[in-house]
């Protein structure tokens, strides 16, 4: 681990570390002349974080992990969100259309197929959900203009196609590998199944009902 020398005491900054994704605090690293820039130390990796202000270098990647995803699929999704990260924005959303391209091929789309092919077979075989057919628009036309137009995409278009990514990636991959890896309680020891009253067990009714 990196020894760092002289290090200042600073007033606590919660902050997210681009390195080890932990949320922390750190209340060590180094001035300079200008009070809003300095360098702080992360307590759990110990790799240094430039600020600016609020503005934070190198940031931490937007979106967040998914888990149980294939390895492709995933080095991909965590490339679009390095990019978003490195301010690299329309190298994200071409990343994240890639992505998506790819997750509908792995589900069942024929390869050659357009990325607007690969979102509407998503979208017909439910795989957004019935109210995120409203991001269907707006994933085609940023997608489309990221690839083929002049146009630079913003953060705000990044960050809304990773999101979108991340959405699908929960719902394909990680949602349904947790209830066949792990059974809700509820069908296990909440409720156990019931077990048939043998014939001679029962109670006897008469002819009055009771």
């Amino acid at each position: 681990m990196t020894e760092w020398k002289n290090l200042s005491t600073l007033s606590p900054r919660k902050f997210t570390c681009s390195y080890c994704g932990s949320h922390v605090r750190s209340d060590r690293g180094y001035l300079t002349g200008t009070p809003s820039r300095h360098i702080r130390i992360c307590p759990n990796c110990n790799n240094p974080t430039y600020f600016e202000g609020d503005r934070q270098t190198p940031a931490p990647p937007l979106g967040n992990r998914v888990s149980n995803v294939p390895a492709e699929i995933d080095s991909l999704y965590n490339e679009a969100r390095a990019c978003a990260a490195a301010r690299a924005y329309t190298a994200a959303v071409l990343a994240c259309r890639k992505l998506i391209t790819i997750i509908a091929v792995e589900q069942g789309a024929l390869k050659g197929k357009s990325f607007l092919e690969c979102v509407e077979f998503l979208a017909d075989r439910n795989f957004i959900p019935p109210n995120g057919r409203i991001w269907l628009h707006y994933i085609r036309t940023r997608g489309s203009e990221a690839a083929h137009d002049l146009s630079l995409m913003t953060e705000d278009d990044a960050n809304n196609l990773i999101t979108f990514a991340e959405m699908l990636l929960r719902f394909i991959y990680e949602f349904p590998a947790r209830v066949t890896s792990s059974p809700p309680s509820f069908f296990a020891a909440d409720h156990p199944p019931r077990r048939p009253v043998p014939v001679g067990d029962r109670p006897h009714s008469d002819a009055t009902g009771h």
